[in-house]
């Protein structure tokens, strides 16, 4: 057999090659990754959704809270840490030198995020013990909630905040006494 001479070898046949034609392993490969970008965009805007919703709550935060009686000056937001192996978060927390109202801030208000809230809300001040000797009050802010939930919410002590247009506004009854926690 001479140089020039071409054997009829077939092609190997790389599954991970997008040439060719498509075989099942391919068209599954190419699924996954498909996902893999999608979860990828869906966690990326939920997240800034999420912050969006959280500038329009803190905005006017010390302002609404101040008109409820709770004279807070400042605000911290995202507040996470560790403690005792547990990883906790909180969006907002407004303070001053005897109150802090920790705010959980929801695109859509749901029954389950009230009720979980609550369950952080009791462990905040273990979570961050130089807390430990305020008042701690729970608000939840939304900009949608499932029908409910808002009352819901109000009947657990808990202030409700609406964000609406570019700010939030309290929307808790004119009687309405918050529980501290």
């Amino acid at each position: 057999m001479s140089p020039s001479t071409k054997t009829n070898n077939p092609p190997t046949s790389d599954p991970d090659s997008t040439e060719g034609p498509l075989t099942f392993e391919k068209v599954w490969l190419m699924f996954q990754e498909t996902d893999k970008k999608l979860n990828k965009l869906e966690r990326l805007f939920t997240s800034q959704w999420g912050k969006l919703i959280e500038s329009l709550v803190d905005g006017d935060i010390i302002r609404i809270l101040n008109q409820r009686g709770i004279a807070v000056t400042d605000i911290i937001k995202r507040r996470s840490g560790k403690r005792d192996g547990v990883d906790y978060e909180f969006d907002i927390i407004a303070i001053n030198g005897t109150d802090i109202v920790i705010v959980e801030v929801k695109t859509t208000l749901r029954p389950e995020d009230v009720r979980d809230f609550i369950k952080k809300l009791k462990m905040a001040k273990i979570w961050m013990p130089e807390y430990s000797d305020k008042r701690v009050y729970g608000a939840v802010a939304f900009l949608t909630e499932d029908t409910g939930t808002a009352s819901m919410a109000e009947k657990k002590g808990l202030f409700v905040m609406r964000a609406t247009g570019d700010s939030a506004s309290i929307i808790n009854s004119d009687t309405f006494i918050p529980k501290p926690w």
